[in-house]
């Protein structure tokens, strides 16, 4: 059993996903007092605080602790998760028919381990059609995701190229926790 410091549907269904058993309790991380526009600085900053935040709360010596951060970056550019659907269009316009990389960071502990890893998986996306696009922003599954993308989901269909793990793409690079269980 391992506690997941987390809020995210997606991290608990990747873990339910291979059977690994873990309770849920994510905390109140300020993202926004993070200053850097740098995406893979970001991401082990909102780590790290997470991380620090959590170890404070509940410790590691009853159960191991799992956080993560994910983020989204094309042209350099730090994607969040989208305030609005006009933001969700800016983000997914600047994807579609281009290279977007997405950063994982997750620190796992338990009495015997620590775990540190940034994982990065990087897409190649053909031209979002329109309609499509529409209809995704319409149904505000975009909101509440990093760069408003779902890898899984909407743009599963427009993925021309891939380097690296769907999961890391999913915000929990379970390829490389798993052997630490």
């Amino acid at each position: 059993m391992i506690r997941l410091g987390s809020n995210s549907a997606t991290r608990a269904g990747i873990l339910k996903a291979h059977n690994i058993e873990f309770v849920q309790n994510g905390g109140n991380y300020d993202e926004d007092s993070i200053s850097t526009k740098n995406p893979k600085e970001f991401v082990i900053k909102a780590t790290m605080g997470k991380y620090e935040e959590l170890i404070k709360k509940y410790g590691y010596e009853d159960m191991p602790l799992l956080v993560c951060d994910t983020v989204v970056t094309c042209e350099g550019k730090l994607l969040r998760k989208a305030k609005d659907k006009a933001d969700a269009r800016y983000m997914l316009e600047l994807q579609s028919n281009n290279e977007t990389s997405i950063i994982t960071c997750m620190i796992f502990k338990s009495k015997e381990t620590y775990v540190y890893d940034v994982s990065t998986t990087t897409y190649t996306f053909d031209k979002f059609q329109k309609e499509d696009l529409d209809e995704y922003i319409n149904t505000g599954l975009c909101m509440g995701k990093a760069g408003a993308i779902m890898v899984e989901g909407f743009c599963k269909p427009y993925i021309k190229k891939v380097n690296g793990f769907e999961s890391t793409a999913m915000g929990l690079c379970i390829e490389k926790l798993i052997p630490f269980l």
